[in-house]
């Protein structure tokens, strides 16, 4: 990945016979890790560009930024900068975050992308073959980790605690997120995932409030 190796990540010192961790290493480690995980660019954000509709007709300071957090990806990555998109339905937020989502596979980083009903679904999946571990630990060291529609699933113990306890690991070893919500109340959002895991989202991520109206509901041009 930086031209050093021959690709399987390690270097070595013909004077002393030793091996040592390329500088691709760690990226190759988790390009591994994130095989099973899903980066696939929904259908339709895949023709998705800042400079085309829908995106030019949304709040322009929300677009300079997320579009300054592309441009740079690889920087905000490895700070484990995040982003958090909130506002009602239909104001574009997955729009922006795929977008966020599509420069970081095009520079090579791992990307996981799920709407949290989904992620709930599959780590549910994982009690019945012994593989929660496994998965846990994908979705903590992917490079990007974005989630849509937080706050949509019906709140439960576990949900709650599965949803702290990824965003919590991905603080703690400063890993970035991207997330998107339709809740606007700070105070609704923590009685709905609960104030710890605000806390760290808020510490992680640039917060990026879209307000208006749903889109979707625009007749379209005949």
């Amino acid at each position: 990945m930086h031209g050093l190796c021959d690709g399987g990540g390690l270097l070595f010192d013909d004077a002393t016979n030793t091996a040592y961790d390329c500088q691709c290493r760690r990226q190759l480690l988790a390009s591994r890790k994130a095989r099973t995980l899903s980066a696939v660019i929904p259908r339709r954000y895949r023709d998705a560009a800042f400079d085309r509709p829908p995106v030019t007709d949304i709040d322009p300071a929300v677009v300079t930024a997320a579009r300054r957090f592309a441009n740079s990806v690889d920087r905000q990555l490895d700070a484990g900068h995040g982003l958090w998109f909130m506002g009602p339905v239909g104001t574009g937020k997955t729009t922006l975050a795929m977008l966020v989502s599509k420069a970081a596979l095009a520079a090579g980083r791992t990307v996981a992308i799920y709407s949290l009903p989904d992620l709930l679904r599959k780590i549910r999946q994982t009690f019945d073959d012994g593989s929660h571990d496994d998965l846990f630990e994908r979705l903590t060291s992917v490079d990007l980790l974005h989630i849509d529609d937080i706050g949509a699933e019906q709140t439960t113990p576990w949900v709650l605690e599965e949803l702290y306890s990824i965003v919590n690991a991905r603080y703690e070893d400063e890993r970035s997120i991207v997330i998107t919500t339709n809740i606007l109340d700070r105070e609704a959002l923590c009685e709905q995932i609960t104030e710890r895991t605000v806390s760290r989202l808020t510490e992680m991520c640039d917060e990026l409030p879209l307000l208006g109206h749903d889109r979707r509901l625009e007749p379209r041009p005949a």
